[in-house]
């Protein structure tokens, strides 16, 4: 009889296993306790993925899960067909996600943390703002509206400083690269260059502004006419311009020999129909040094420098064999080096003119200064020397030759 058979009106009531119904007896009895425990909890697993319909009707059956699987009821063919095994159930199927899913996915939360961080950057910008405010000084509507000015001082140390930081920052990158050392040789030696060439320039305008001289207080005339003793050695004296030099008679009218006599005060520039000398009638010529080269000898390098500053009706004197001759500026003139006919003309007066080179520190053009004698009676003056003999094609004398002009052999 089959075991439904036996339960057949007693429903509900589970079925207990026969002893019969188990394996032989001759089997080991741990096996056979093994077998019904694993019988029972294939059961429990069939009734929990059984249907919800079919879960009261099989708590009310009899659990024939229970029963051993050599007298459990065989389905039949269509019954395989229609029902799935529940050990292959889930509780859910499996959900493919698409490429396009996970793409909105991604761009829903970088908007979300875009807008978050968004909302966060800009409170923290209000809560500075009004942190500012609330620590900044109250002022008053007017002084709101005036803008903010900076003294003129204060604007200058600004713009020093900006200047000075902008020329350490360039003075730094110089220094740091590997052309300043040629750079800087270079430009030591150009500025050497430049001195030796161009160095009179920048003396003669200096010694323009000081005393090319220190005059003898014995030599400041208060009255131009009146005589008085004086020493044997010639001199020019130009108070106006603190002059107090030696004259040097003894020379010819070439370069080189003028330009030796000038080492020691100023030269007698005597050529053919300007070869007077002071108390004589005629034109008596000196010549003296505007500029020179710093290197050339001599202590009356810049004892012209200032000869321009005088204007007419200004006093000369001039010592000669222990007499003193004044004379009074009549005009000044700019001529060329070569101009040399200007010295020379007819007069019955006796005349100084003062040469020396001009603009300061260049030997282009030369200034004449001409003054005529007033002490002693110029009526008195001896006659005119012999005009005949001498070199009167000559130039002027002028300044030495330069650092160029030497090094090209130009005397």
């Amino acid at each position: 009889m089959r075991p439904d058979d036996q339960n057949n009106g007693r429903l509900g009531t589970p079925l207990v296993p026969q002893r019969q119904l188990l394996k032989p007896s001759g089997a080991d009895p741990r096996a056979r306790t093994t077998e019904a425990a694993a019988n029972i909890v294939r059961g429990q697993i069939n009734s929990i993925y059984e249907q919800p319909g079919q879960s009261q009707e099989a708590q009310s059956s009899p659990p024939a899960q229970q029963i051993a699987p050599d007298t459990q009821p065989h389905p039949s063919q269509g019954e395989q067909a229609t029902d799935q095994n529940p050990y292959e159930r889930t509780h859910t199927p499996v959900h493919q996600v698409q490429a396009d899913q996970w793409k909105q996915y991604h761009s829903a939360w970088q908007d979300y943390y875009q807008k978050y961080y968004e909302r966060y950057y800009l409170g923290q910008i209000h809560e500075a703002k009004q942190a500012i405010a609330a620590q900044a000084p109250q002022s008053s509507p007017d002084a709101d509206q005036k803008p903010q000015t900076i003294s003129k001082d204060e604007a200058m140390y600004e713009l020093r400083s900006t200047l000075v930081n902008k020329l350490q920052t360039g003075a730094k990158k110089v220094r740091g690269s590997r052309h300043f050392i040629p750079i800087a040789a270079a430009a030591c030696v150009m500025l050497v260059f430049l001195f030796l060439q161009y160095n009179r320039v920048l003396f003669a305008n200096v010694e323009a502004y000081v005393s090319p001289g220190n005059i003898n207080p014995a030599n400041i005339i208060v009255d131009p006419v009146t005589e008085v003793p004086v020493s044997a050695d010639p001199k020019l004296i130009i108070p106006k311009i603190n002059v107090d030099v030696p004259v040097v008679f003894d020379t010819t009218p070439d370069q080189a020999s003028q330009l030796k006599a000038m080492e020691g005060g100023v030269a007698w520039f005597g050529i053919p129909g300007a070869n007077s000398k002071p108390g004589q009638v005629g034109n008596t010529v000196l010549s003296g040094h505007s500029s020179n080269d710093v290197v050339d000898r001599g202590d009356y390098k810049f004892i012209f420098a200032r000869l321009e500053q005088l204007a007419q009706g200004d006093t000369v004197y001039v010592n000669y064999q222990g007499k003193r001759y004044t004379y009074t500026i009549t005009k000044k003139e700019v001529v060329k080096p070569t101009e040399v006919s200007k010295l020379v003309y007819a007069t019955d007066k006796p005349i100084l003119t003062l040469i020396t080179c001009t603009p300061l520190g260049t030997a282009l053009n030369r200034l004449l200064v001409t003054a005529e004698q007033v002490s002693p009676d110029p009526k008195s003056a001896a006659k005119a020397p012999d005009s005949s003999g001498g070199n009167s094609a000559v130039d002027m004398p002028g300044n030495s030759p330069t650092f160029i002009q030497r090094i090209f052999g130009q005397n």
